[in-house]
Formats: C-alpha cells, sequence, structure tokens
C-alpha cells in the first residue's frame, strides 16, 4: 500500500472518530471496529504511559500490568515522540477521571448508584421483563388533533 493511499485510509478514520459526539457514540464506535482483546491492549497501552508519566519505573509497571519490556519502551518511544498525542491527553484524562470519581460518589451518596432503578437503567436487557411490566402499566398517551381535524400521536 502507498503513503499517499495509507494517509487517505487513516484521514478517513481520524475524521470518522472526530464525527463522534459523545461517549456512549465513541463506546459503540470502537466496540464494532475493535475485539475486546485489541480495545484492552490500547486501553494498557494508556495506562502504561500514565505510569510512566508519573514516573514510574519500567519494573514496577512490568511486575504490576504484567506486559514486557519491549511493550514498556514502545509506550516510552511514543511518549517522547514529537507527536504529542499521549502528553496531550492524559492530563485531560485525569481530569475527566476525577469528574467521574465525584459524579459516582455523589451518585452513592444519594443512594442513585447501585439502586434498582439505576440497575434497571442501566442494564435494560437484563431487567426486560420488569421494563416491559412498567410500559404496560403506564398510562395511555393522549392523542391530539393534528391540523386539518386527523388525529396524531404525541411524540
Amino acid at each position: 500500500m502507498s503513503q499517499f493511499e495509507k494517509r487517505g485510509l487513516l484521514n478517513e478514520l481520524w475524521s470518522m472518530v472526530a464525527l463522534l459526539e459523545n461517549r456512549d457514540e465513541i463506546e459503540n464506535f470502537f466496540k464494532t471496529l475493535l475485539s475486546e482483546s485489541e480495545a484492552v491492549m490500547l486501553a494498557r497501552r494508556i495506562q502504561i504511559a500514565r505510569r510512566l508519566l508519573q514516573r514510574q519505573g519500567y519494573e514496577d509497571i512490568r511486575r504490576e500490568m504484567k506486559v514486557s519490556y519491549v511493550t514498556i519502551t514502545n509506550v516510552h518511544r511514543w511518549l517522547r515522540g514529537d507527536t504529542g498525542g499521549y502528553e496531550d491527553m492524559i492530563p485531560k484524562l485525569e481530569k475527566e477521571l476525577v469528574r467521574q470519581g465525584r459524579v459516582k460518589q455523589k451518585q452513592v451518596e444519594s443512594g442513585q448508584y447501585g439502586s434498582f432503578a439505576w440497575l434497571k437503567k442501566h442494564y435494560p436487557l437484563h431487567f426486560l421483563l420488569f421494563n416491559l411490566a412498567d410500559l404496560a402499566d403506564a398510562p395511555p398517551r393522549k392523542q391530539r388533533r393534528a391540523p386539518g381535524g386527523t388525529k396524531s400521536r404525541k411524540k
């Protein structure tokens, strides 16, 4: 494959990722694009980069994460590279993880996190029968008249 073809393919990939609007879209895209082991491999590289930026030693990273020195060295080389991908994103990731932790803590303190309602919302297929029963018990929607006298359902 020529460099021109590679650049074109990568341009399409980067453009597609840039079009994703929220975390759910991003998650669904990568779950479709990558196998679980590929996604875990990428996530592990990010963890290695975080640890290297925190000045953790190679041996500690190797022992704790059960990765090879070659993997750590490759991530370290990418960190020192001129693209700045890891270095730019790691502080943003740290900030987001702190924010998520605060949100989760508020949910735990308010009794929302892990409640039955929370579980039903976050795991709808596990609670499919409950959710269907809730729909059956819900009052029917009122129909309203559309212009011209025909009925239309309120959406």
